[in-house]
């Protein structure tokens, strides 16, 4: 049996697809306990947002709500398709769009820290107290501050 893997985006003010994301995202929370978002935050967050969205077939497997800054406000993978690319896809198609990429993510939440710092993403920050439930957060940024010093610098000097 093939499996077709389809990309989709739902632009800012359309969320065509947030039901689908919404009940992604909820799998994840009842069985790893992240993604912990109440419904009206998310959906509201969602319309605001570009969704990067990947399908099998008719199925959306992983999602990334990113604001127009580059701040990635949801990343979601299914766990049954982890391990396929998705992830890092979706992460460089934003990478792609946005000059700065930053997101949060708990403290306890070793799965998507040891990610995000395997694409290359380093911790800017500790937030305690930053979740609805008082969780703690790190602020990671992908990339390295020094690098734009550089080329601001190199072009001063040119």
């Amino acid at each position: 049996m093939s499996i077709n893997v389809e990309t989709r985006i739902d632009p800012p003010g359309e969320a065509k697809y947030v039901a689908e994301a919404w009940a992604l995202k909820e799998d994840i929370r009842q069985t790893e306990g992240v993604l912990r978002q109440q419904r009206g935050f998310f959906t509201d967050a969602y319309r605001r947002s570009t969704a990067h969205l990947i399908f099998e077939n008719t199925t959306l497997v992983a999602f990334a709500s990113v604001r127009r800054d580059g701040y990635i406000l949801f990343l979601a993978v299914s766990p049954s398709t982890r391990g396929r690319g998705y992830g890092e896809q979706l992460i460089a198609a934003i990478a792609d769009e946005y000059r700065s990429v930053t997101c949060h993510a708990r403290s306890t939440n070793e799965n998507a820290l040891g990610f995000y710092e395997h694409l290359g993403f380093k911790i800017r920050r500790r937030i305690d107290n930053y979740y609805e439930d008082g969780g703690n957060a790190y602020y990671l940024k992908l990339g390295n501050d020094d690098s734009i010093r550089q080329k601001l610098s190199e072009l001063i000097r040119r």
